[in-house]
């Protein structure tokens, strides 16, 4: 996903995206790690997106954490 793209988001969705992005490395690194994974260019990707939406939760002051913590809480 662009940067402009990820400035678009609005903060719950940006919550999410991160949170999408972490799941996604983490495939990604298991699917590497058992050797099912062909594209490793992939993970590179995952790694700027996940990157890209860490900072800018970081320049909206958001703690993303604490925010999947209430997400998940309230499930």
């Amino acid at each position: 996903m662009k940067a402009v793209d990820v400035h678009n988001l609005d903060d719950p969705q940006l919550v999410e995206f991160v949170d999408r992005s972490r799941q996604e490395l983490f495939n990604l690194r298991f699917q590497h790690a058992t050797g099912q994974l062909e594209n490793t260019a992939g993970m590179k990707g995952a790694k700027k997106d996940l990157a890209r939406g860490l900072t800018i939760a970081r320049q909206r002051g958001l703690d993303v954490e604490a925010e999947l913590r209430k997400q998940k809480a309230a499930q």
